[in-house]
């Protein structure tokens, strides 16, 4: 049986391709700074966006987006200020979400939610 974090890695991985495949660059991946993390930063077209990364078995009680509550969301803008603030970033800014359902079979369905949380500099 898969561990959680190893369903994480591994959606972690698909987002990773995904993205690169809608044409992102990715920045970094997993950075951190103190408490905060950012799953992947990536840059398309003049914007800088911060994905948050939710990977859950298909057929969980909740669902990746459901998983975004006021107190995640919260904390997703806490480390995309820490971000911007440390890396003197310029341009405009988004944080997203990339959901991903794992299926038994092992194949699998993304979804990209731009402006999953809004920033509110």
């Amino acid at each position: 049986m898969e561990t959680k974090a190893a369903i994480g890695q591994r959606g972690e991985e698909l987002a990773v391709r995904y993205l690169r495949d809608q044409g992102f660059l990715i920045v970094a991946r997993n950075w951190r700074a103190g408490r905060y993390e950012i799953d992947i930063i990536a840059r398309k077209m003049g914007m800088i966006h911060l994905v948050e990364v939710k990977t859950r078995k298909a057929g969980s009680l909740i669902s990746p987006e459901a998983s975004i509550t006021p107190a995640k969301a919260s904390a997703m803008r806490r480390a995309a200020r820490a971000y911007v603030g440390q890396s003197r970033v310029m341009d405009e800014v988004s944080i997203d979400l990339v959901a991903v359902d794992m299926f038994p079979d092992g194949s699998h369905h993304i979804r990209f939610i731009a402006e999953a949380v809004e920033f509110g500099w």
